[in-house]
């Protein structure tokens, strides 16, 4: 046993020297022992933490979680929720705490969006029929503006409005509103091309003004100019096995975050600098469990966390930004099954 480590000593004290020689002396290795010895001295860093304290009680989820909201002016989160009988919408605290639930809001919930300035405090939510135009008359009328099962929306401070309408129904397109909820622009036709889509599920803003939207069923993110509509480009890139069925950015703008429900996955992705489009570039991920299905999500604009509506698990998560900055190699978070994925049965909470 002992002139075995000793061989195995001896051997590795030879490939080390093998690869010092190569450094300093100019000697060249055989392809396959450079790849074999090629070594990132960079540490990994973990971008995202998963608050467990929050809600401090989740037993208030009693359905399937569609959509949350955050309302950082007010510090509040929206949760909306489909089932028979149960509360639609839930009112916590950003802290975790429950405050009231709303339970005939609406029927079908899909999408929800909490825009809040000093003035005025509003949410948006998104139901099975229509948003705007006749009520329960699903179509894709404009005059009056008609809608058939409309994925998300979002309101900027201008009270300028971008919906996605089409999640699976009549339509396929992209309606920007202004407040008194005039069409400004419109991109809507099924198709693979620029500017078409299959299923736009998400919408958001970046501080660019470019309007991002998740083309599911393409497999992308397509971008917009949001003054003029105009086409600006799509990743694709980073979605090969899945599109994407949620887009936010973070507070400083400088990174996308991307769920992917049939992977149970978050992408954290490098924003494009203004002007440019470019590919897309995964910074971290963060794996959930199994079946869990991350459907939308939202990111508070005074921490930066993230809320995480997951139809599968029927729960909202938390998860709250490290302090350390992103490693330029990126991360990988996998959660504990009982952690990541709802335990109880929903049926017999109170």
């Amino acid at each position: 046993m002992a002139r075995f480590w000793a061989c195995v000593a001896g051997a590795g004290f030879f490939l080390a020297f093998l690869v010092l020689h190569s450094r300093f002396c100019g000697f060249r290795l055989p392809p396959h022992l450079h790849f074999a010895f090629k070594i990132s001295w960079r540490a990994e860093e973990i971008l995202y933490r998963l608050d467990v304290d929050w809600p401090m009680y989740s037993e208030y989820f009693t359905g399937a979680t569609f959509c949350v909201a955050v309302d950082s002016l007010n510090g509040l989160v929206y949760v909306a929720q489909r089932g028979d009988n149960i509360p639609k919408v839930l009112v916590f605290t950003e802290d975790g705490y429950f405050l009231r639930a709303w339970n005939y809001t609406v029927d079908t919930p899909h999408g929800i969006f909490a825009a809040s300035t000093l003035h005025e405090q509003s949410v948006w939510i998104t139901d099975v029929g229509s948003v705007l135009g006749t009520p329960g008359k699903k179509g894709t009328g404009l005059n009056p503006l008609q809608f058939d099962n409309p994925a998300e929306l979002y309101v900027e401070d201008t009270g300028d409005i971008y919906i996605v309408d089409g999640d699976g129904g009549l339509n396929n397109r992209l309606i920007k509103l202004s407040q008194d909820y005039m069409i400004l622009w419109l991109h809507g036709e099924n198709g693979t091309g620029p500017a078409k889509f299959n299923i736009p599920h998400s919408v958001t803003v970046d501080s660019a003004g470019r309007v991002w939207v998740a083309d599911r069923g393409n497999k992308r993110l397509q971008v917009f100019d949001k003054d003029s509509g105009e086409w600006l480009g799509a990743w694709n890139n980073c979605f090969t096995e899945e599109g994407p069925s949620s887009v936010r950015f973070t507070p400083d703008g400088k990174y996308l975050i991307a769920a992917q429900l049939r992977l149970s996955r978050l992408l954290v992705a490098a924003a494009p600098p203004v002007g440019s489009i470019g590919r897309c570039s995964v910074i971290s991920t963060i794996q959930l469990a199994d079946q869990v299905s991350p459907h939308l999500l939202d990111v508070s604009a005074k921490t930066g966390a993230i809320y995480v509506a997951e139809i599968g698990a029927k729960q909202v998560q938390k998860f709250v930004p490290m302090n350390s900055s992103f490693s330029s190699f990126g991360s990988y978070v996998s959660l504990p099954e009982d952690v990541s994925r709802g335990s109880w049965d929903s049926q017999n909470r109170g």
